[in-house]
């Protein structure tokens, strides 16, 4: 996919003129942050997990990390990230676009606590250098997520 693809499904909601696109790249938090002029933890990460012979994603805000023993507690799986190839088959983005938008049907997407103190955040838009500006409702709509879960500690930078 790509994002002509994300724009092509943010349209449904009349937002696919709304994905901004840079001329450097965004493909990690830091240089997301870089482009966008913002700070790391409004940036709205998409990792993705194997889960059974699938995968789900979870969006955290950026300045966040996973707490494995929350994560399992919560989605009932070990928290195992996928490598970049299986991303790509599973998703249908690759790693630095990873994206809660145009997925394949059977992925399910959470959203943790960590973005629940963010006014905004800029998720990517199916490419590496791509954001939207979304509202947590609208993230929460645009991405169809399964709900809230509680699986990351945030760093000390962000305490």
């Amino acid at each position: 996919m790509s994002v002509e693809t994300v724009k092509e499904y943010l349209s449904q909601w009349g937002r696919e003129k709304d994905v901004l696109e840079f001329p450097v790249s965004s493909a990690t938090v830091e240089l997301a942050a870089q482009a966008l002029h913002t700070a790391p933890g409004q940036i709205a990460k998409t990792l993705s997990f194997a889960r059974g012979e699938g995968c789900l994603l979870v969006v955290a805000a950026g300045d966040a990390r996973i707490d494995n023993a929350k994560f399992k507690a919560a989605l009932g799986t070990k928290a195992k990230m996928l490598t970049p190839d299986q991303v790509l088959a599973m998703t249908g983005h690759a790693v630095g676009g990873v994206c809660p938008f145009a997925l394949p049907e059977d992925v399910p997407v959470y959203l943790d606590e960590s973005l629940r103190e963010k006014g905004v955040v800029y998720p990517a838009c199916g490419s590496s250098n791509s954001a939207i500006r979304l509202t947590l409702e609208e993230l929460a709509a645009y991405s169809r997520s399964r709900g809230w879960v509680d699986v990351c500690k945030r760093t000390e930078a962000a305490e």
